[in-house]
């Protein structure tokens, strides 16, 4: 009996010295009621749109390894379907905790947002001891960013949009400027040895050269894709950079006014606004030299996929687009056009930003995963899988070097932005509207026109 009880005995004392070992290993010393609450569990919603979960996998997972009761819940909406999908939320305060918003949009959401706080409280679990390992919770307290360093870290654009009335509403993960596409193999046809970089006369020849119609006055093929609305992609981002370019101040600098239709100070010369928008309509005019487009033209990404437009303007989430659409095409990406001989180069910005809902139970987290997420060693993951321009100043020259975001890259510096009112959508209507008006209207009209449009983009800041 003695032999056969040993082994079974012993087994058993073994196996209890081991529990004991391994379980001081993974034992937890005194945690206090607040450290406590910061390790509950919880689930953070994030919405976004354009990217999918793999761009943003390894920021999470980072994230998780540091904080790992805090799981990050990756939503990725479509376009067309956000806005109504987040006004719906919200109503029904089911919305998520991290939301993506266009730059344009932030005044109109500021009473849904929270903004950053000054500082944030996260509990850090660490393993402390050599033979006896003991998991111990420590109590960090960061400071946030503030809106100077905001101001220092990322591009100038950016400061305007992220900061109202001195918080702190959002962070982006990347800015995109607007550039020229241009399709080579139209250009080669029409011995074009370069795209263009100027709106000058060796533009116009240009145009003229890539434009076709057939016997009854049709483009069946156009050199570039200007002077309409409703069928050009971001017409009002085209129509807003011509007027900056050409000295329009779009907006006072309180922010509090419309000023793109007034003429520039100390001069007796047209708007500059009104010149841009005169500029702009004469592509779509079947009697000027630059006619290259009209309303019956198909949209103007589904004309370049095509192959039957020579050159697109448009940005970097234009790109996995055009790719996915014809990727047989052969196309380029060169700089934004600009005015010859303007001392300082004019470019668009487009960018989102990242914000907090009001409604979350989870705030400071959810501020706390932003800031992670936007810094330069973690944002250049997600740079690198979506194959975006960068909103931080200190990777800009390393994206440079990058042949596929160096055209984008080069222009961050120098990228504006304009509309601070609580109707980004309803404004860019107006300016479509505008555009059809002067197509059909008579030089002599065009002041009323521009100066209508103006007054009712005027009544969205309210």
């Amino acid at each position: 009996m003695f032999n056969n009880q040993f082994p079974i005995k012993f087994t058993i004392l073994m196996l209890i010295v081991v529990m004991l070992i391994t379980s001081a290993f993974g034992c937890r010393g005194n945690v206090s009621k607040e450290a406590a609450e910061k390790l509950q569990p919880i689930t953070l919603n994030y919405w976004r749109v354009w990217d999918g979960q793999d761009a943003f996998g390894e920021i999470i997972s980072k994230y998780k390894a540091i904080h790992p009761n805090i799981n990050i819940n990756y939503r990725k909406l479509r376009y067309e379907e956000y806005e109504k999908e987040l006004i719906e939320s919200f109503a029904e305060d089911r919305g998520p905790d991290i939301l993506s918003l266009h730059a344009g949009w932030m005044t109109r959401y500021k009473n849904k947002l929270a903004p950053m706080p000054d500082e944030i409280t996260m509990a850090y679990p660490t393993i402390k001891g050599t033979l006896k390992k003991e998991e111990v919770v420590e109590l960090r307290t960061s400071r946030s960013l503030t809106a100077g360093q905001i101001k220092e870290q990322f591009v100038d654009v950016v400061y305007d949009n992220a900061i109202l009335e001195g918080e702190v509403y959002g962070l982006p993960m990347s800015v995109d400027t607007m550039v020229l596409f241009y399709n080579r193999d139209l250009l080669n046809g029409a011995g074009i040895t370069e795209a263009p970089r100027y709106w000058n006369d060796k533009f116009f020849d240009d145009i003229q050269s890539l434009t076709k119609q057939n016997e009854a006055g049709e483009i069946i093929q156009s050199g570039i894709a200007l002077g309409t609305s409703d069928n050009i992609e971001r017409y009002s981002d085209i129509l807003s950079l011509l007027m900056m370019q050409n000295g329009a101040q779009m907006i006072s600098e309180k922010g509090d006014r419309v000023t793109f239709q007034m003429a520039a100070q100390d001069s007796d010369k047209t708007a500059p606004g009104l010149d841009a928008l005169r500029f702009y309509t004469d592509f779509a005019n079947p009697v000027s030299k630059a006619y290259a487009w009209n309303e019956e033209s198909p949209n103007s990404l589904q004309a370049f996929t095509e192959g039957r437009l020579a050159i697109f303007f448009g940005y970097a989430y234009h790109l996995p687009m055009i790719e996915a659409r014809s990727p047989r095409l052969n196309f380029s990406v060169s700089p934004m056009l600009q005015i010859e001989g303007n001392a300082n180069q004019m470019n668009f910005a487009n960018f989102w930003l990242e914000s907090v809902s009001s409604k979350s139970a989870y705030q400071d987290e959810a501020w706390d995963f932003i800031q992670f997420a936007v810094k330069a060693e973690n944002a250049q993951s997600y740079l690198t899988k979506a194959k975006k321009p960068t909103a931080l100043r200190s990777l800009i020259n390393q994206q440079k070097t990058n042949d596929d975001l160096s055209v984008f890259a080069n222009q961050l510096l120098t990228a504006k932005s304009w509309y601070k009112g609580k109707d980004y959508n309803a404004a860019e209507v107006i300016m479509g509207e505008m555009i059809n008006e002067a197509l059909i209207a008579e030089n002599k009209d065009l002041n009323k026109i521009i100066s209508s449009g103006a007054y009712r983009i005027q009544q969205t800041l309210k």
